[in-house]
């Protein structure tokens, strides 16, 4: 098709769909080109914007390492990852964002053990979980990955001083669907400024904190695998995550004991598939390649 005008590109291009031969490729791909033909058009994008907004693109895959994940990142901070978690699961639900800091191959772990594997300060936690399917019935055999920052603020593949796999851990549920962990209570934390997505908070003046969680992943064979959050009520960032991430479901309740904090919370599963994600990173800051 020769072009003749503005319109006639969007048309060219659909177009060209026709040959796609798997079906839903083809209609993601028709509603990509829609779209962002249609905010083009609807901004006006200059050129030099349009110059802009590649070299932000570009950015991303730079400043993406086996350690940092600057898409999974700039989604969350978008307001993309949750979106996507919240039109895919049955709400209230306790799925949640994967985020940037999910490693695989944690090591397995016994019940109530602990995953501070290197010297980390901070006020103790025994959280002790329940998984159960949507009619309340307990799940037995579910694969639990846990994971969370130090009080410090930093996940271990961020900070070269604590142990390899500090603070994760894959623990399975008991005949009850119980199982139960020890840690220490976990900080909220800035998410890194130093790419693309530090520049966009600062375009909008946004600060770039997350309120404390811990993170979980939950794997069984006939049900919906899901990742999710347990948010700290207390934290003062509750309602400006810069993930967009705080659901009222994922409110945890602390209870502060003679040791330390103990926390309980219970996960819903749904029939469906069981799909272990592709882990945002593989390797923690420092690591040999």
């Amino acid at each position: 098709m020769i072009i003749e005008t503005p319109d006639d590109v969007t048309r060219a291009v659909l177009g060209e769909m026709h040959r796609t031969p798997n079906a839903r490729t083809q209609e993601l791909l028709s509603l990509l080109v829609k779209h962002l033909h249609g905010f083009v058009r609807e901004a006006r994008l200059t050129e030099r914007e349009f110059q802009e907004a590649i070299a932000a693109i570009n950015a991303i895959g730079k400043r993406t390492t086996p350690s940092h994940n600057e898409a999974m990142l700039l989604a969350g901070a978008l307001g993309i990852s949750n979106l996507v978690c919240l039109i895919n699961n049955t709400r209230p639900t306790q799925a949640n964002n994967l985020g940037p800091f999910y490693r695989a191959n944690a090591p397995r772990c016994d019940d109530g053990e602990s995953i501070v594997r290197s010297p980390t300060p901070g006020p103790a936690l025994f959280f002790r979980g329940r998984v159960t399917d949507m009619d309340a019935r307990p799940l037995a055999d579910v694969d639990v990955h846990v994971w969370q920052s130090s009080p410090a603020g930093l996940y271990e593949n961020q900070d070269s001083t604590q142990a390899e796999m500090n603070l994760r851990g894959i623990f399975t549920t008991q005949p009850d669907g119980t199982f139960s962990f020890r840690s220490v209570k976990p900080a909220g934390y800035p998410v890194p400024i130093d790419g693309p997505t530090g520049a966009l908070l600062a375009a909008q003046k946004r600060h770039n904190m997350r309120p404390a969680h811990l993170h979980f992943l939950l794997y069984k064979p006939g049900y919906k695998t899901i990742a999710s959050q347990v948010y700290d009520p207390e934290d003062p960032h509750l309602e400006t995550d810069s993930q967009f991430g705080v659901t009222r479901a994922l409110i945890g309740n602390y209870l502060r004991t003679p040791d330390g904090y103990r926390l309980e919370f219970t996960f819903r599963l749904e029939r469906g598939e069981a799909v272990l994600p592709k882990a945002p990173i593989s390797e923690k800051v420092g690591a040999a390649t």
